[in-house]
């Protein structure tokens, strides 16, 4: 027997979308095993996948927020043919493991990015390396982010960072208002790579890691990679996959 879940956050728009995939579903003998409709904006789905971490879930998102770069538009006409017809786009998150000031050990994993953020009014002073091999000595910045491609136009593309190819196997480091050296615009790396950030002056110049929505303050080092265990499958209308969203991104960026 086909099993399926539909969720949604509390909005008013959201749960009138659920009242009503509840009634045509009934009606439908559809659909596609382990299917998860998430009915929301990016925020909400990124919750529901780190929740289902485990899974082996198809995740299907309708979005009722303002941008919803993961999600699909909601159609009452055409929802059910599109969650049969949808296809699935397999992403895999970063891990972040932080040590913060007491030494202890925090570990997070993020679908979009890593912000490495300054926690005081001081710039922050930090290290940057890819393996054994160091990409800065020191830059002083507001921050630095680490972002996976379907993550690359989110926050990344606010600090001017490059949009990748969803199978590019690619991560961005880019700085967040680099002071020292002014014209570091970053770098693009391989996503089989360790990145270690580490705080040069964690006393006067405090700062915390995020991934996503996941704060740790008072970060001492970061370690990020690809975490390859743990694969999300994203469902997507035919013409409105995430891979054309992220060239639609690209597009506008040329044209600017």
């Amino acid at each position: 027997m086909n099993k399926f879940i539909i969720i949604s956050d509390k909005n008013k728009k959201s749960l009138k979308i659920k009242s009503f995939l509840l009634k045509k579903i009934r009606l439908n003998s559809l659909i596609r095993s382990n299917l998860v409709v998430v009915i929301g904006g990016d925020g909400f789905m990124l919750q529901t996948l780190k929740k289902n971490r485990r899974s082996n879930k198809e995740f299907y998102g309708i979005n009722s927020g303002n941008y919803g770069f993961l999600m699909n538009k909601f159609s009452q006409k055409n929802i059910i043919k599109n969650l049969l017809k949808a296809n699935v786009v397999s992403i895999s998150p970063l891990e972040m493991i932080v040590k913060n000031k007491n030494n202890q050990i925090k570990k997070s994993i993020a679908i979009n990015e890593v912000s490495i953020l300054r926690q005081s009014r001081q710039a922050a002073s930090l290290s940057i390396k890819q393996d054994s091999k160091i990409i800065i000595k020191k830059l002083v910045s507001d921050g630095v982010l680490v972002s996976t491609p379907a993550g690359s136009t989110a926050y990344n593309l606010s600090v001017h960072g490059p949009i990748l190819s969803l199978h590019s196997k690619k991560l961005s480091i880019s700085p967040i208002s680099a002071f020292r050296p002014r014209r570091w615009k970053g770098k693009i790396i391989n996503d089989g790579s360790k990145i270690t950030i580490t705080n040069l002056n964690s006393i006067k110049r405090p700062i915390s890691a995020v991934a996503d929505n996941q704060e740790v303050r008072n970060a001492k080092s970061i370690v990020i990679r690809k975490h390859k265990n743990i694969k999300f499958n994203l469902l997507y209308d035919r013409n409105r996959s995430l891979q054309n969203k992220i060239k639609i991104e690209q597009l506008k960026k040329e044209i600017k």
